[in-house]
Order: C-alpha cells, then structure tokens, then sequence
C-alpha cells in the first residue's frame, strides 16, 4: 500500500508516517518504481503498534525501545506511566482550583486577576511569615476569593497563620462553606480539626449549624469537642452529650462547663443537662477525679437542681470529693442568696 491508502486506514497522517520512517519506528517495506513509500501487511501492524504505544503516553524514543529490545521492562515503564500521569494530573487540579479561585472573584480587569495570583503565590509560599502577611496585608478594596482561603485553612498546619486564615475567612464577602464541609470528610484528621474551628468561627450562615452537627459524630474526640462548643454557644441542645462528656474526659472541660452553664438558662435544657450530669455520675467509671470536674460543672447550672446534686456529693465517700462539692454547694447557695447580679 501506498503511504495514502495507509493514512486512510490507519487515521495516521502522511506527515506522520514520514516522521516515523525518519526516525526508523516504521520503515516502509519496499519502494515502487518511482521511488514511493510502499507498506506491507506488517508494517501497517507496526503502525498500529506504535499508536497504541502513544496512546498510553509514551514518548516516541521510549516507543521505539518497547519494539526493539527484548530487555525492555514493560511493567517498569507501565509504573513509571503511572507516576507520571498522577503528577500531571495533580498538577492539573491544582491549576483547576487557581483558575476556579480567579473566576469566583469575578475579576472586573487583568489587575485583579494579577492581584488573586499574588495572593495564592503568597499563601504557597514555605515562609509562615510571608503566608500571614499575605492574609493581614491586602490591598484595600482587593478581592479575596473564600473558597482559596478556606483551601488555605484546610493545608495550613502552622498554628498563627491558621488563626490569620480563619479571620480573613470570616471577614470575607462569601463564606467558602462548602470547601471547608468537604474538609470534614477528609480522611486526614487534621484536616477535619482545621475545618471545624474555621466553620465554628464563620457568621451563623446557613449551613454552618448543620455542619457542626455532623461534627458531634466525628471519629476524633477534638473535632466532636469544637463542634459541641460552637453549637452550645449557638443554643444547640445536640451538643449537650458532647459537652458533658468533654468535662467527664478532662477534655476542654472548663470551656465545656461554661457553655453547659449558658445552655441551662435554656426552658427546658437544664433538666437534660441534669440527667445527663446524673447519668455519669452514677456510672461506675465515675472516679473521684471525674466527680470533681462534673461537681465543677453543676456550678455553672442554672436552677435548683444542681445545688441538691452538690450536697449528696458533699456527703461522698471520697474526702477530697465531699470537700471539693461542700465548697461550691456555699458558693451556689451564696449566689442564690444574692440574687441576680
């Protein structure tokens, strides 16, 4: 055949084909009498080879060394393929979310779209100062997109720039709630604590409570802990198991205390506190140390109940216990006596 016919039947262009005769891939068998490129059966087989090779994205130097040496690893450059692959397209996504963070800020001209750049070079960089500097110091009136704040906060593992993030974020015209909720589905546990302290910190926006709450059954005792304190302090009642379970670990259990206390002020939330208080102090893991720290909370409770709760536990077995509950039994019963500040 001659090279027209073949680049009909092979969708190869004669241009190609010459390419490939040049660098030796496929070298027509014969030539006619007027010196024309003539392909055998075979050599339209190699065609075929080599375009399957290309397909996978190999280089036509790697293509010519699979066909001719026998030594040749396939499985070795197979693997290699796939490393390479993943780079790109890892580098793709990352050029996806730039382009999308640029679109999201509505550029009105070339200088915001310059100035959105700066900003993501900012936050690459490896400098923990240039990265909070470059949240702290903008522009005024610059844009900034919160959808690449809030990947930002996700990646952002330094403590200082992470609270510069979360205020930017806060402060921005968009609230970029649906990178950080995705952020609560990562595998990777710092991941998820980074995207429950940014949403607990984000305006009451729809969504955020509903977020929050997905939290409460996260597998990782800090994240339940920011999202029971973020709910308690918007009046959610969920949080309330949550929250009496952080003062029975020891975990942020003043914080949790203190939320607890606002939440009985609540009709109708202080009998469940109080149950749910009761409930753990009746449990048999109730150790002296856990019936000090939940004698600590019924301080903070509204109503009369905690004060009754505090006088059975001045008549505990444990000393340190009965003392520790007769303190605040006369602290909550000075305060009674007081009346409301």
């Amino acid at each position: 055949m001659l090279i027209g016919e073949v680049a009909r039947r092979s969708g190869v262009s004669p241009r190609m084909l010459r390419h490939y005769d040049a660098l030796g891939l496929v070298r027509p068998t014969g030539r006619t009498v007027g010196g024309y490129r003539e392909y055998s059966a075979e050599d339209v087989r190699r065609i075929f080879h080599v375009e399957s090779l290309r397909s996978l994205g190999l280089s036509l130097k790697q293509i010519g060394r699979a066909l001719e040496d026998p030594a040749f690893s396939p499985s070795a450059l197979v693997g290699d393929l796939i490393r390479w692959t993943q780079e790109r397209l890892e580098r793709e996504r990352e050029l996806l979310e730039r382009l999308r963070a640029i679109d999201a800020s509505a550029p009105a001209g070339w200088q915001d779209v310059l100035d959105v750049v700066a900003l993501m070079q900012g936050l690459d960089s490896a400098s923990a100062a240039r990265r909070q500097q470059t949240v702290l110091v903008r522009p005024e009136g610059a844009a900034v997109p919160p959808e690449l704040l809030a990947g930002a906060v996700l990646s952002e593992s330094d403590p200082v720039v992470a609270g510069a993030l979360r205020w930017a974020l806060a402060r921005s015209d968009g609230d970029g709630l649906t990178t950080l909720a995705a952020g609560l589905r990562s595998d990777d546990t710092g991941v998820r604590r980074r995207a429950v302290l940014a949403i607990a910190e984000l305006p009451e926006i729809p969504g955020t409570t509903e977020a929050l709450a997905d939290a409460l059954g996260d597998a990782d005792r800090t994240v339940r802990g920011h999202a029971a304190l973020a709910l308690g302090r918007r009046g959610e009642e969920a949080a309330v198991p949550t929250l009496v379970g952080m003062v029975v670990e020891g975990a942020n259990d003043v914080d949790a205390a203190e939320v607890l206390g606002t939440l009985s002020r609540k009709p109708g939330c202080a009998e469940r506190i109080m149950a749910a208080v009761e409930g753990e102090l009746a449990a048999p893991t109730a150790d002296p140390a856990t019936r000090i720290r939940l004698a600590q909370a019924l301080v903070e409770l509204s109503g009369d109940a905690p004060l009754e709760v505090l006088r059975r536990l001045s008549r505990d077995d444990d000393r340190a216990v009965a003392l520790v509950a007769s303190a605040f039994a006369g602290v909550v019963e000075q305060r009674a006596a007081d009346g409301p500040a």
